[in-house]
């Protein structure tokens, strides 16, 4: 039981389903109080039927689509004080460059990050008052080495890694803590959107990581001053060599890379 979380209050987004909705289970059975936000609340009304019968905790739905900044402020409000704020809403889309629609890069955008930000400005100034809180920001490994065809989703994880580290020199005097995840492919229905075709998703499923594993890592580091997680470790070490000798690892890679 991890006492850090008990009668703490976490918001969580994109918690319909995937990652979001296993960070909620695990969540309350630490004894949390979770509002779950997603922008379907048939899904979200499941899950928390799901929470409150098995763990009997407090659970509470909060219809938000998180690319309408303009719905952020109000919602928050609705929601009242957080501990803890897990961003997890978004998207991406694996296309190159010329055949990404405009469209489809303003909403990764508009999701991926002005939404991230948005939610994160709402929810500090609690934070900072009670001089106690945790932001939680969902980026990828993706932020870390783009790749062919994941080019405008990598520049949005890109973003939120900017942002991120930024916001904790900011909170360095506060009892804010800041930590990024930088997960793999996980097991989700991410890449329904993301890999319509499906190619990229079968040829590496077997090293695609489950959302329970990534789930139980982010818990687990509520309330701490954890920096980052990255999952899993070997790809984390290719991106850390990525950033000493690019160009060899685009030349070694580039078989690996273009499964997409």
């Amino acid at each position: 039981m991890n006492k850090r979380l008990k009668g703490k209050t976490i918001l969580i987004t994109g918690a319909s389903g995937g990652l979001g909705e296993r960070i909620a289970y695990f969540s309350a059975a630490e004894g949390a109080e979770v509002i779950l936000a997603a922008r379907s609340d048939s899904r979200l009304k499941t899950v928390q039927k799901k929470i409150t019968s098995e763990f009997g905790a407090a659970c509470r739905t909060l219809v938000l689509d998180v690319s309408r900044t303009e719905e952020i402020e109000a919602a928050f409000k609705t929601a009242g004080p957080v501990d803890i704020l897990v961003n997890n809403a978004g998207f991406g889309i694996f296309e190159t460059a010329i055949e990404a629609s405009l469209e489809d890069m303003k909403s990764m955008f508009e999701v991926n990050v002005f939404g991230l930000i948005a939610c994160t400005k709402m929810a500090l100034p609690h934070m900072i008052a009670q001089n106690s809180g945790h932001i939680i920001n969902i980026a990828s490994q993706a932020g870390k080495i783009s790749t062919p065809k994941s080019g405008l989703y990598a520049a949005t994880k890109h973003a939120v890694l900017g942002f991120s580290n930024s916001l904790r020199m900011e909170l360095a005097d506060t009892g804010v803590n800041v930590t990024t995840v930088n997960p793999g492919p996980i097991k989700t229905d991410f890449f329904k959107t993301a890999d319509q075709n499906g190619d990229y998703e079968e040829s590496i499923g077997k090293w695609m990581l489950t959302p329970d594993k990534v789930a139980q890592k982010v818990v687990s580091a509520m309330m701490t001053n954890k920096r980052e997680i990255n999952l899993p470790s070997w790809m984390n070490g290719v991106s850390k060599l990525y950033q000493l000798f690019p160009s060899i690892v685009e030349k070694v890679g580039r078989g690996a890379f273009y499964k997409k």
